[in-house]
């Protein structure tokens, strides 16, 4: 299953499926649904805050950034501020980026 990260010249951009007022926050892992153009892969996460004056957006990068290790301000929501599909740039070294996101959404130490 391909990851839901794409390489921008400053950073990666993560697809991802937000579920707003969840039981309890967290990282289900990544996930493939059908789309428009097939198949397409998605970091699913879910967070207790209600989608309400950016809540539920906010809720999601205090959320990566504590399990990704990164300051919160690498983080912007480039897509889907209404939506539960979201694409969020992450801001930082590419090649980096990709292999420090890609160990940790594939379970790696």
């Amino acid at each position: 299953m391909a990851l839901p990260l794409a390489p921008t010249a400053d950073g990666v951009i993560v697809t991802i499926k937000l579920t707003p007022k969840a039981r309890s926050s967290g990282i289900d892992g990544v996930v493939e649904e059908p789309g428009p153009e097939g198949p397409r892969s998605l970091l699913k996460l879910r967070v207790t805050e209600a989608p309400e004056s950016g809540k539920a957006n906010a809720a999601m990068i205090a959320l990566l950034a504590k399990a990704w290790r990164r300051p919160k301000r690498d983080f912007t929501l480039i897509a889907g501020e209404t939506s539960r599909l979201k694409r969020v740039h992450v801001a930082g070294a590419p090649e980096t980026l990709l292999r420090d996101l890609s160990s940790r959404l594939q379970g790696e130490p």
